[in-house]
């Protein structure tokens, strides 16, 4: 398997919101190929603690030869590393509450998922249409398209992927069955809803990040996440959030209101903290990043 090349995204604007302190333990929920948790890493220190979760088999394996190759250049200035090969979304039975001084998630897919083209995730590569990001269980994105009622389809495409020809998108899936590959898909969607000329995106864009959402229960990861970090977090304790497209960006900036409102959190970004040209030059994927951060109040309760 060859190594893919990853970029952390917003890492040093990631790391001040966070105000890494060495000694203290922080959490990266979204370890991927652990570019952000080696920067928090040479920040920490031995007495502190980086708790890493990832449902991903395959970037578990890789993020622990990057933390290894972390370990050997900080020696005995390694902080304890606790990896998790779980979803996020089970941070809530895993951690102590109010153990935790800042929380990382950097939502959607990582480099991994789009580089490698036997995931299935990217319509630039021809591959087996999975999109599983743990992928020991659960649907595949074949199944979904190949199986699924055809308005539920089209319900699905419109919610996750806000494609406004949902419709004609999964009355022509339905039409091509059986579909199995990326490369297929694509071709099918870009057939039945061609880009415009004002469109930035690839037509199928949309579709695939819809069946990736549905796939991997995205939004339900998220939420979840939302609930449990207020419990988690000492007070004065920070979470920072990168979301990549509107219907993550939506939860988070929803959760952070509700928390500013009762008390439980001070907000830290009025507005969503968004790359630099130099950065979006550098790494793409950085364009389409939002991230936002609060900080659990000092008389706020564990909730």
């Amino acid at each position: 398997m060859s190594k893919p090349r990853h970029v952390p995204v917003l890492l040093e604007e990631a790391l001040d919101f966070l105000n890494v302190r060495p000694g203290g333990t922080y959490v990266d929920a979204t370890l991927g190929l652990a570019g952000h948790s080696s920067a928090i890493a040479q920040r920490l220190g031995a007495q502190g603690r980086l708790i890493c979760f990832d449902r991903d088999p395959e970037a578990m394996e890789l993020a622990k030869a990057r933390l290894e190759e972390v370990r050997a250049e900080l020696g005995e200035a390694m902080p304890e590393v606790i990896l998790h090969p779980a979803a996020f979304s089970r941070a809530g039975n895993l951690l102590e509450p109010g153990s935790v001084d800042g929380l990382l998630a950097d939502f959607g897919v990582s480099s991994l998922h789009l580089d490698e083209a036997h995931r299935g995730f990217s319509f630039r590569a021809e591959g087996p249409l999975d999109m599983r990001m743990d992928t020991r269980s659960g649907v595949t994105a074949e199944q979904v398209v190949n199986q699924m009622d055809e308005n539920e389809l089209a319900d699905l495409i419109y919610e996750f992927g806000e494609e406004r020809r949902s419709r004609r998108i999964a009355r022509a899936i339905v039409r091509a069955r059986p579909i199995t590959t990326t490369a297929q898909l694509a071709k099918v969607v870009s057939a039945a809803a061609p880009a415009m000329k004002q469109d930035r995106i690839h037509a199928a864009t949309r579709t695939f990040q819809a069946l990736r959402i549905y796939v991997n229960d995205e939004l339900g990861e998220i939420k979840a996440l939302l609930h449990h970090a207020p419990r988690l977090l000492k007070p004065g304790g920070r979470v920072v959030l990168i979301s990549f497209h509107s219907l993550e960006d939506r939860l988070v900036k929803d959760a952070f209101r509700d928390g500013a409102k009762d008390g439980t959190y001070t907000v830290l970004t009025r507005k969503p903290v968004t790359a630099g040209e130099e950065e979006m030059m550098r790494n793409p994927r950085a364009r389409s990043a939002k991230m936002r951060a609060a900080e659990k109040q000092l008389l706020a309760s564990s909730r």
